[in-house]
């Protein structure tokens, strides 16, 4: 019944597609929100969270594999669209678009929440005066944007100089230009939590209170923020000049061979680079876009050797559900994590009680808090399986 079930969503792919790609980018989403919901945050297993500054874990790389991806969708697209005779300028356009619809729908996460529990509870106030204004989905339409720009008005060769010039200049940003902290002091060149001219910058540009670490000092500053998005650009056309090279080299042996060299040898120069840039998924460091694109690339070539080479595809017929309606999946993860937690019972939130009173008694702290991550994303496939049925796809 699996089986048939696995065919029949793979019988449906339009041959003109990359499976490889499609396949990457469900298991990134999937991998996104299994670790976004833990039963509990005090119990996680240590590849599903985040370094606690520099560093990397799994859970590191999700974000700039997605970014990567969006890369090289957007070579594919782009082209596509081209080739059908329509306009730059239009493709620009919708672009505009579709960048404004995902900084709506990531300020209607940032505000989709009351906290029902508390009589004192002012959402005015704490959510939407407060509201965080950077975040995922923010980063991922401003980065769409001014890479869908470069595509369109830039020769390739002009894309590999806008690649090492964006890396270039935000490190030079990073340790050459000095900033004050509120107590005067001024610095530069530092990589430190709260103390670095990202985190200035943030501070300066949104403010304390609309950044995701308002606590942090001396500087509060956003994971996504303003100056670390620059280096998030260079991820998204390293995507762009993967995605060119994918569509040049038609050979598949030839192109994974390429594919994997280059990968290697970019993670070579991250760990090189480690000397005087450190890794870092806060401050989207430049050793981390080079490391995470390495990766990145070296998983499209496994994903691609083992489902168009070795034609083992049953397995990736979930992740075709989950990374076609990719947004979509997204949005729904929020409003039902978000719901979990506003829905009160027995004076607690529904998260809380499913999991204090059902999994961890069963399964213990530790397992009991990934097995409500695994329940999240069984619910989650139903939804979009439904809509993967109906042909419901939500392109932004």
């Amino acid at each position: 019944m699996i089986k048939q079930h696995c065919q029949k969503i793979l019988d449906q792919i339009p041959s003109h597609r990359l499976l490889a790609l499609d396949i990457l980018r469900g298991l990134t989403i999937t991998a996104m929100i299994l670790v976004n919901n833990p039963g509990s945050w005090s119990y996680m297993y240590w590849p599903l969270k985040h370094a606690q500054w520099h560093g990397l874990t799994p859970t590191d790389l999700i974000f700039p594999f997605f970014i990567f991806i969006i890369g090289i969708s957007i070579t594919l697209s782009a082209n596509s669209q081209l080739n059908k005779g329509i306009k730059k300028t239009e493709i620009v356009k919708a672009g505009v678009i579709r960048t404004l619809k995902l900084i709506l729908l990531g300020w209607f996460l940032a505000l989709f929440y009351y906290n029902f529990r508390d009589p004192s509870f002012n959402w005015i106030e704490e959510r939407f005066f407060d509201i965080r204004i950077m975040g995922v989905l923010q980063r991922i339409g401003l980065v769409y944007l001014i890479t869908l720009c470069c595509f369109m008005y830039l020769k390739p060769r002009f894309l590999w100089v806008t690649f090492v010039g964006v890396l270039v200049s935000y490190t030079a940003l990073m340790l050459y230009l000095p900033y004050k902290l509120p107590s005067g002091e001024v610095q530069q060149g530092l990589w430190l939590y709260g103390n670095n001219a990202s985190a200035w910058l943030d501070n300066l540009l949104l403010g304390d209170n609309h950044v995701y670490f308002a606590k942090a000092t001396p500087l509060p500053f956003d994971p996504e923020g303003i100056l670390s998005t620059l280096p998030a650009i260079g991820t998204a056309l390293s995507g762009v000049l993967f995605g060119l090279y994918l569509s040049a080299e038609k050979n598949l042996i030839k192109q994974l061979k390429t594919v994997c060299i280059v990968g290697i040898c970019l993670i070579t120069c991250s760990y090189i680079a480690t000397s005087i840039i450190p890794i870092n998924k806060a401050l989207w460091t430049p050793s981390y876009v080079l490391l995470s694109t390495g990766l990145a690339m070296l998983s499209y070539a496994f994903c691609s050797y083992v489902l168009d080479i070795r034609k083992i595809q049953l397995w990736s017929a979930p992740f075709i559900v989950f990374g076609i309606n990719a947004i979509l999946f997204f949005m729904f993860a929020g409003i039902i994590a978000r719901l979990l937690l506003m829905i009160t019972l027995k004076g607690s939130s529904l998260k809380s009680v499913i999991f204090t009173d059902a999994l961890q008694p069963l399964f213990g702290n530790y397992f009991g808090s990934f097995v409500f991550s695994l329940l999240f994303l069984v619910i989650s496939y139903i939804a979009m399986f439904s809509c993967y049925k109906r042909r419901v796809f939500w392109k932004v």
